[in-house]
């Protein structure tokens, strides 16, 4: 199995990247912050202001480590990276399959099967942990949910149109984010969902999704290049100049766990507080620097937490799962697998 690698997160403004050695440096006003090897890396991400110096950039570049620049809030600005690595037949046929109403439909199929069936693992876990404690109104809203859920996952089987599965997928949506202020256990109104928005976020429930969302995204699309595919053209999502179609495509399994409850998880148990987020002028929402780097501890320690794998029938590390569906997309586009399958949470 491939060795889970750590990802570098420098989220201090004017801090300037070194190479010394074999060694990444972080200095802020001249004075060394932190210095790590740079074989324990596969990416650093620089957030706001950080300076890299270019002997470093070639020096990642050589060593397969990317540098994604993201603003202050998590908007994707730019990417570093050295050659493409990948048999160029594979990244052929991954755009053939992609262009194939057939082909197209049975891997988006797989993605949104996972993606629905992690979605309601996340209601049923909330169910099972304060189930009882719920008014039996909301209890039974909860309960409607994962039994639509679980009818939409089984519409999705017989969906033969890549059309027809993206109009399920948006009516699970609509059925999962309509319940899910009913799994945030505050009394306090600084965590209120009523709905899904972004770009920007316009409360502190969605800024916290969108930032994991990102941050996933960034791990999809290093997971896809490392085995050859171009994260780029996708099936789910269509073709947009800039936009990582196929890493989104990939994230859309695991925004249930590494984003839905991993957010849960840290409002729930007041790990963030109403001033931890900052609102702008333009009415956006955006995490605080301290708040900002509490987030990142808590999906590093959460990526090193393991899951069975039910498909290749071993545990693995959270952070390896869009590797491991990676290899298996890449497998079953070479053909070596008759469909592709997805990661099923339990």
């Amino acid at each position: 199995m491939r060795r889970q690698l750590n990802s570098l997160y420098i989220t201090t403004e004017g801090a300037w990247l070194k190479k010394e050695g074999a060694n990444v440096v972080m200095q802020v006003e001249g004075k060394e912050r932190a210095r790590l090897p740079i074989h324990m890396l596969e990416s650093l991400i620089c957030f706001g202001r950080v300076l890299v110096s270019p002997p470093l950039m070639g020096f990642c570049a050589e060593q397969g480590v990317t540098i994604t620049h993201l603003s202050p809030n998590g908007k994707f600005l730019a990417r570093i990276e050295g050659p493409v690595s990948g048999n160029v037949l594979l990244r052929r046929t991954q755009y053939r399959r992609s262009d194939d109403e057939a082909g197209c439909a049975a891997i988006v199929r797989g993605i949104l099967v996972g993606k629905v069936h992690n979605q309601r693992a996340v209601l049923s876990r909330g169910l099972r942990d304060y189930g009882a404690k719920l008014p039996e109104g909301e209890r039974s809203r909860l309960a409607q949910a994962r039994s639509r859920l679980e009818r939409i996952a089984r519409d999705l089987l017989t969906e033969p149109l890549t059309s027809g599965l993206r109009g399920l997928e948006g009516e699970a949506a609509q059925v999962y984010f309509s319940v899910f202020d009913r799994l945030i256990r505050r009394d306090d109104e600084a965590f209120r969902f009523q709905g899904r928005n972004r770009r920007p976020p316009r409360d502190r429930t969605n800024a916290l999704l969108s930032f994991f969302y990102t941050l996933l995204t960034h791990d999809c699309r290093s997971a896809l290049e490392s085995v050859g595919l171009d994260p780029s053209v996708g099936f789910l999502h269509r073709d947009r100049p800039g936009r990582p179609s196929l890493a989104l495509d990939l994230a859309e399994e695991f925004r249930p766990l590494l984003g839905d409850r991993l957010a849960l998880s840290l409002i729930n148990r007041r790990q963030l507080r109403e001033r931890d987020f900052t609102v702008t002028e333009s009415g956006g929402v955006i995490l605080t620097d301290d708040a900002r780097k509490a987030v990142l501890t808590a999906y590093q320690e959460r990526k090193r937490d393991e899951l069975n794998h039910a498909f290749i029938g071993e545990k693995a590390p959270i952070g390896l799962l869009p590797s491991l569906q990676a290899q298996l997309l890449a497998r079953h586009l070479r053909g070596d697998l008759d469909a592709y399958p997805p990661f099923l949470w339990k």
